[in-house]
């Protein structure tokens, strides 16, 4: 490719692009500006997707893209100016992945989510993440250019040079995000088509497929690339056409509701609620030691990463305290250890983060070596392949740990447990994300300390709104759905060693409400419940009450990470959160030991049995994890980006090409238009009250029939959005 002959000279000769002697217009109020703007919009999406699949992707391109477009159709801008913007938006990634990755555990715990104490933990962990980078920038980026190379941040440099010398057009992004966007409108939200078409078989009880035809997951599997769409796939065949039956066989001739909850027969359920009951906690499993594995497999990589970059840290001090150059002008290292400091107090004295002197304590201690750790890893083998979650898990397990040996055992030492591992997931994230961007800055010339301002700038507009966000999408779909329990024994809502009880009644009560959504309404008063663990029987989360019997009548089944996918037959929207669901699973398991433990070992044992076979086994558990219908859309998106590379290869063009192809930045506009349109449609249904409600107010609905039944109609329209995207993919850059 012509601009990777024009990198790699760069980084044999130490020359950047922009000379050092050279200033050029970087850190301008309309670059953070609008770095800031795309980054609300990269960063929703970022949200929307890591709930939904529990994966994120690099906004740094797109938004290079869009910047070096929008700047030119104002006026010259510079490559330098243009980096700012990408550095400024592209920290949506990260701190989204941290985020949601950790805080909607709380959530299956049976707390609620707080905005002010989403946007607390993601800003300190952004903040943390960028400081731990700034001593290490010379050791890493600079010292080290030819071993570390940083693929996502040179691919990044491409794109900028390329724009400065012949200009880019981000039509193609802008033309995705709005088919992305309308197609999502028509089908989500006027209902125009299925959106979930798919089919249980009735000759193979138990088993089920379907396909969630979205925009944003066709333009995943893409990116992604067809490998790991079909690891994803496998686990979701796994799951529905294999353990779903072997549950149904084998449970049929039951003649007492069992599952977790217990609530139904086996032979009467369907294959969603066979999920709710049991895969979810196979898939939990297999997701959680899958990390566990991953993070041993790295370990020998970490464990010499952060030896040889403190080491070149402390060798390189003293040529950071002479040099002048102003690619080489840093932030003082005296900002990392006082915003450290500063940060660990301010974290310490926030009553709603719940972190106390020895979380503040542990988040240094664990944020400095795991951010370490991804920024040396992500030179290597790119942020794509960072293993965030299995370094998560790895504090999440050694906070757990110090609290049992202390005695904090109690039901609120767990969302201690889960605030310090935001806060580390996001620095973990957050320092990955900065040494790419100061890989592609140290390429193009930037200066550094004005990208390390850029990104602070970035994340803390980006930690605004994922509070938002979470908590938008989380109300929007959170639904009262029936399932019934006894009432509980006196010793279930005793206060424990904690402190709090392990089921509490609260004074607030619901009336008037629908059921799963839907148009029936029950208009009689419940008490609401928390249960915060199992108990009796009885998951974990919201509920509500008779107050004459105290028997138990509904769910509150939450939208992110809700159990109930379906109801009568209809589809509930739910966001799965896979990655939390770990946390949440860790954190129970160690310090309540309280969890269907024959079914989580199903699930490990699953995962160390692919992994003799070879396999990589942790996209196979997520997809075990996931809906089937999210794997089986991101695999046909993954078909398509075969197909594409195979036409590049009949071509004799390089894969490298169709990285930064125009079928990349179509996925990226198809990825935001879906995701931004899902969050709308969310926010209507919080004011209408119902997913529906939008549609039964459009008389279009109705006029169409039965038509917007048909499974044929909706694969025969996302058949029509794959072609489109392949026809764009076969496009030369």
């Amino acid at each position: 490719m012509r601009f990777e002959a024009q990198i790699l000279p760069l980084m044999a000769t130490h020359q950047p692009y922009v000379p050092a002697s050279q200033t050029l217009p970087e850190l301008t109020p309309r670059a953070l500006i609008l770095g800031v703007l795309l980054g609300l919009i990269f960063s929703a999406s970022s949200v929307y997707l890591a709930l939904k699949i529990g994966l994120t992707v690099s906004s740094s391109i797109p938004i290079a893209v869009l910047s070096i477009t929008i700047f030119r159709a104002l006026g010259r801008t510079s490559i330098l100016e243009n980096n700012i913007v990408q550095t400024t938006g592209s920290a949506s990634d990260s701190v989204a992945a941290g985020v949601v990755f950790t805080v909607p555990a709380i959530l299956l715990m049976g707390y609620d989510l707080d905005i002010g104490r989403v946007a607390i933990l993601a800003t300190a962990g952004g903040l943390m993440g960028i400081l731990m980078m700034i001593p290490l920038r010379r050791a890493l980026i600079v010292k080290e250019h030819g071993t570390l190379i940083y693929p996502e941040g040179t691919a990044c440099a491409e794109v900028l040079i390329a724009g400065e010398e012949r200009g880019l057009q981000a039509k193609r992004v802008f033309q995705a995000f709005g088919i992305g966007f309308v197609y999502k409108f028509l089908m989500g939200g006027l209902k125009l088509w299925r959106d979930v078409p798919g089919k249980a078989f009735g000759f193979y009880p138990g088993a089920a497929v379907s396909t969630e035809i979205s925009p944003e997951l066709l333009g995943v599997g893409y990116i992604i690339g067809p490998r790991i769409a079909g690891y994803l796939f496998a686990g979701g065949c796994s799951a529905y056409l294999v353990l779903a039956p072997a549950i149904k066989l084998v449970g049929s001739g039951l003649t007492e509701p069992f599952g977790f909850p217990a609530v139904k027969l086996i032979r009467d359920m369907s294959p969603g609620e066979i999920r709710s009951s049991f895969i979810f906690y196979i898939g939990a499993g297999a997701v959680a030691s899958a990390g566990i594995i991953a993070l041993a497999r790295s370990l020998p990589t970490i464990v010499t990463s952060f030896a040889a970059s403190w080491k070149d840290l402390r060798e390189s001090r003293l040529g950071q305290a002479v040099t002048k150059l102003r690619t080489e002008d840093d932030l003082p290292i005296s900002v990392t250890i006082g915003g450290s400091i500063v940060l660990a107090i301010v974290l310490t004295l926030l009553p709603q983060v719940g972190v106390n002197l020895l979380g503040a304590i542990l988040i240094v201690i664990f944020g400095f070596f795991f951010a370490t750790v991804s920024s040396r890893v992500c030179g290597q083998i790119g942020s794509s392949a960072n293993p965030i979650s299995g370094m998560t898990i790895a504090a999440l397990l050694g906070t757990c740990l110090i609290f049992v040996a202390i005695g904090w055992t109690g039901v609120d030492h767990r969302v201690q447990a889960i605030a310090i591992a935001a806060v580390v997931a996001v620095a973990t994230a957050n320092a990955g994300n900065t040494s790419q961007d100061l890989k592609t800055g140290f390429l193009v010339g930037a200066t550094p300390r004005r990208q390390q301002i850029a990104i602070l700038v970035g994340t803390v507009g980006s930690a605004m709104v994922i509070g938002w966000t979470l908590t938008l999408l989380n109300r929007a779909y959170t639904y009262p759905v029936p399932e019934t329990h006894p009432a509980f024994s006196a010793e279930a809502a005793a206060p424990t060693a904690g402190g709090r009880p392990t089921v509490e009644v609260l004074p607030e009560t619901m009336s008037g409400f629908r059921l799963a959504g839907s148009d029936s309404v029950d208009q009689n008063t419940y008490q609401v419940v928390r249960v915060y663990v199992i108990t009796e029987g009885v998951a974990a989360g919201k509920y509500l009450m008779d107050p004459a019997t105290h028997e138990l009548r509904y769910v509150l089944d939450p939208g992110i990470g809700g159990r109930v996918h379906e109801f009568q037959g209809r589809v509930i929207p739910r966001l799965d959160s896979p990655k939390a669901t770990i946390m949440a699973l860790v954190t129970d398991g160690i310090l309540t030991h309280k969890l269907p433990w024959a079914l989580v070992l199903l699930g490990v044992f699953i995962t160390i049995a692919i992994e003799l076979m070879g396999v990589q086994a942790l996209p196979v558990a997520v997809g075990v994890y996931l809906p089937i219908s999210t794997s089986s859309a991101m695999f046909i998106g993954g078909v398509v980006r075969w197909l594409i590379e195979r036409r590049a290869k009949a071509a004799l063009q390089s894969i490298a090409e169709v990285e930064s192809g125009p079928g990349v930045l179509f996925s990226s506009g198809l990825i935001a238009g879906g995701a931004i349109c899902g969050i709308v449609l969310a926010a209507i249904a919080g004011v209408l009250g119902s997913a529906d409600a939008l549609a039964e107010k459009v008389p279009l609905f109705h006029a169409l029939g039965s038509i917007t039944e048909s499974n044929l109609l909706a694969f025969a329209l996302f058949a029509v959005l794959g072609v489109t995207l392949y026809r764009v993919g076969s496009q030369k850059s």
